[in-house]
């Protein structure tokens, strides 16, 4: 399988290649994308732009991890727009984007982990 999201080589680098430490990582992140997601979709909704940039950047983090660099860059601009309040018409797109790639990265990544156990 040819990864389009996840680059495993950064996961590799912080675990010291550890299979335990790089499923438990992947497990975390996980469970924390339906909560980005949702709590994302509720803040756009109730209009709370800032605080949609601040998880934006929190979001930006955990990708890293994965080595999803196209992610974590279009989160940033997430991040800064919706601090500031503008181009409000992007950020739908900025959601349903995030939550494509992050699907397309949990199977990149059990993939990945299967391969290597």
């Amino acid at each position: 399988m040819e990864y389009r999201v996840f680059r495993p080589e950064y996961l590799l680098s912080i675990t010291g290649g550890d299979m335990e430490t790089m499923n438990e990582i992947a497990g975390i992140f996980g469970s924390q994308v339906p909560e980005f997601v949702n709590d994302m979709k509720s803040l756009l909704g109730q209009e709370k732009y800032y605080e949609l940039g601040l998880l934006a950047h929190k979001a930006k983090g955990s990708v890293t991890v994965l080595g999803m660099d196209e992610t974590a860059k279009m989160l940033k601009e997430f991040e800064l727009l919706a601090k500031a309040g503008e181009q409000k018409e992007k950020y739908s797109g900025f959601i349903s984007r995030f939550e494509a790639d992050t699907s397309m990265v949990m199977a990149e990544v059990e993939d990945y982990l299967s391969k290597n156990r």
